[in-house]
């Protein structure tokens, strides 16, 4: 029988070579000239742990094709290049030529709209195969090779071809295999973004998740039932990986040609052909990466696959929480740094190049872009921080959710709320989505969150972190901080963006010194089971060997008491344009936001001004309260997570940061640990507080806490 294999690589080379050495006229043609040049000096020889032989046929560039061709055509070059080999067939086949594709991806509709459907078969082809040499084609194993007519018949061409093909059968259900062929496929691409092997990409238990997710994706667009193939069982995925693990174990072909085309020959992978067609996240998230290697953004690395893995943890955990506004596909960053790979959100508050700053407001959200990243954004970057999701939040940071946007769940008890404002950013890193994301606070919209959602959140001291691209609601008061799954988390991503971070450990000198604000804990409106799970936690570090000693916190009643006016002035001198302005849209905001704001325009500039007074008399008490301690220790919040964040002009509202907004007047550092659970199993948060400034020392009694109460 006369062969054409168009595109002699690895599976056309293996292929050709098998007919040849069996006694099929057979013609190699292929686009690369030293590959062609090799076969007609020396053969083309197959090597491997499957056979050693050499065979000599002739070999061509396409230009070099006869004008007829008949016999069988079989296409094997690379999904991106169908096109092209089409057009190098059009007009070229003899009468009762024949085509068949033994192509990677979903090929037929492009070929057919050429050869004509009836002129063309399809194969599936799963042997491990690479170039490694012009005229050199290493077979790694002997897997499943089907061919079939693409209507399903079991045709005499059909046969014929079956018994001369190496290692083939016929099938009626050649589009069965495709599709699982593309799940498969899809996970190699998956695990290709990464320098590890097939094997190990597919058995690590941290990408598990992702490896089934994918291939879930992908067989759910399947219009036939996938067929299962060499472990390969598309009704038992989890048992799959096992299987794949071990098949791909036992062959000589360690790393796809995927990888192999993105970090040895530096060359286009079939992503558009294979995962381009495809719906759903996943696959497009793996092509966009696949895209940014190819482009020299990125290089094949175990982040890039860490990456993928908080992309599934996004759409799996954060989308049902309501804490995604959207996902940012391979984002850039820089190729080191101290943050190298770490997926972090930000808030949609705070500008990402290329997203509009949403601000939890759908008029906000449809905007124009961002021309440019946040300061604190591009320091995530510059520090190879792979800011990856948009976080949502109350609208305007004000208190509130717009009616047309649910509010972030809390991971914990999804029948509360993850809290406000920084809530979507809370519930990610609570979920385990990402170990750390950015947020903002101006009376407590870190800490009441990390504190609802158990996880940690630092607002520094007033100033360390640019507020610059960031919607103001009260300049004096805003601050950008970390929410994160522990304090060194929050420490690194701090150190990153500031230089300030909590220094090595080393043994202290004299025990952690808290000073206990008796007042918080003594207050009325702070709910009594909270009140007993503090103490508890106070008498843990107490046991743990750190030193208390009572404070009076009337100095901070003090300062929470300027919050409302300094806040009020401002948000109205910030917002109040949009509502009374000449080019005013009040009815952009939500009608609670509206009423707040509305309230504000109320309050008399003056009013502000006498708080920053008072302010300014109180901090030096607030300073001498740190007299002769390291930190000061009290409650979080008052209750713990409500089933909706409470506007702050309702009675609980009111109440929800009187702990947390006395720093955000003093300006000093603070940050809330997770110090137990309720008897509904809500979590609890214990807040600490150090002198302006003093961040590194309020990180490392954190720390120390941490482990204490741990």
């Amino acid at each position: 029988m006369k062969f054409t294999v168009l595109g002699s690589g690895a599976i056309g080379g293996t292929v050709g070579a098998h007919l040849s050495r069996s006694g099929h006229d057979v013609l190699f043609c292929d686009a690369d000239p030293a590959h062609v040049a090799a076969i007609e000096a020396d053969g083309l020889r197959i090597t491997g742990p499957v056979d050693e032989f050499t065979v000599r046929a002739p070999a061509v560039l396409p230009a070099g094709l006869p004008e007829l061709v008949d016999g069988v055509v079989l296409v094997a070059v690379k999904g991106h290049h169908t096109a092209a080999a089409a057009e190098v067939l059009r007009g070229r086949l003899a009468p009762g030529a024949v085509v068949v594709s033994m192509q990677n991806g979903l090929t037929a509709d492009l070929l057919s709209g050429v050869v004509g459907r009836d002129r063309l078969l399809a194969c599936f082809v799963n042997f491990g195969a690479d170039v490694v040499g012009p005229g050199v084609v290493m077979q790694g194993n002997v897997a499943t090779f089907r061919i079939g007519e693409l209507d399903g018949r079991l045709t005499d061409r059909l046969r014929e071809l079956a018994g001369v093909l190496p290692y083939a059968e016929p099938t009626g259900d050649i589009l069965g295999y495709l599709w699982a062929k593309q799940a498969y496929g899809a996970l190699l691409f998956t695990g290709a973004v990464s320098d590890l092997s097939i094997a190990d990409s597919l058995e690590d238990p941290q990408f598990r998740p992702l490896m089934l997710a994918v291939a879930r994706e992908v067989l759910a667009q399947s219009p036939v039932i996938p067929m299962p193939f060499d472990g390969f069982d598309p009704a038992d995925l989890p048992g799959s990986l096992r299987r794949l693990v071990a098949v791909n174990r036992g062959s000589a072909k360690s790393h796809s040609g995927i990888y192999r085309d993105l970090a040895v020959r530096n060359r286009r992978t079939e992503v558009d052909v294979q995962l381009g067609p495809l719906t759903g996240p996943l696959t497009g998230y793996v092509a966009e990466l696949i895209r940014a290697i190819e482009r020299g953004e990125r290089v094949c690395e175990v982040a890039n696959l860490e990456l993928l893995a908080a992309y599934e943890r996004l759409e799996r955990l954060g989308r049902p929480l309501h804490a995604v506004v959207a996902a940012l596909p391979a984002p850039l960053r820089a190729k080191a740094g101290p943050l190298h790979g770490t997926p972090i959100a930000v808030k949609d508050i705070i500008d990402v190049a290329g997203s509009p700053r949403g601000n939890g407001n759908p008029h906000d959200m449809a905007g124009a872009p961002a021309a440019s990243d946040a300061p604190v954004v591009a320091a995530l970057r510059a520090a190879g921080a792979d800011v990856f999701a948009l976080a949502s939040l109350l609208e305007y940071a004000a208190g509130a959710p717009h009616p047309d946007l649910p509010e972030a769940r809390n991971p914990v008890r999804p029948d509360r709320t993850a809290g406000g404002s920084s809530g979507g950013s809370a519930a990610l890193v609570a979920a385990g989505v990402c170990p750390a994301a950015l947020g903002t606070d101006t009376g407590g919209s870190i800490r009441i969150p990390a504190a609802y959602c158990g996880v940690v959140g630092l607002k520094p001291t007033a100033g360390l972190m640019s507020t610059e691209g960031v919607t103001p609601l009260s300049p004096t008061l805003d601050h950008v901080g970390v929410l994160a799954a522990s304090v060194a988390d929050a420490a690194a991503v701090l150190a990153a963006l500031t230089g300030i971070g909590a220094a090595p450990e080393e043994t202290p000198a004299r025990p952690v010194r808290l000073g206990v604000v008796a007042d918080q804990l003594a207050d009325p409106r702070l709910d009594p089971e909270l009140a007993a799970i503090t103490r508890t936690a106070l008498d843990r570090l107490l046991v743990a060997g750190m030193a208390l000693a009572d404070r009076d916190g009337t100095v901070l009643s003090g300062l929470e008491a300027c919050l409302a006016d300094i806040l009020l002035v401002e948000a109205w001198q910030v917002h109040g344009q949009a509502i009374t302005g000449p080019c005013a849209e009040p009815d952009r905001f939500g009608a609670t936001t509206l009423r707040l704001l509305r309230t504000a325009a109320e309050v008399e500039p003056r009013r502000r001004d006498a708080a920053l007074a008072r302010r300014a008399e109180l901090r030096p008490a607030a300073d001498r309260l740190l007299d002769g301690v390291d930190v000061l220790v009290g409650p979080a919040t008052p209750y713990a997570a409500p089933e909706r964040t409470p506007p702050i002009d309702t009675p609980e509202g009111r109440i929800e940061g009187i702990f947390s907004a006395p720093y955000n007047v003093s300006g000093q550092p603070a940050i809330v640990v997770p110090c137990g659970l309720t008897a509904g199993g809500l979590p609890v948060g214990l807040q600490l507080a150090a002198r302006h400034g003093d961040d590194a020392g309020l990180l490392r009694v954190a720390a120390a806490v941490e482990v204490a109460l741990a």
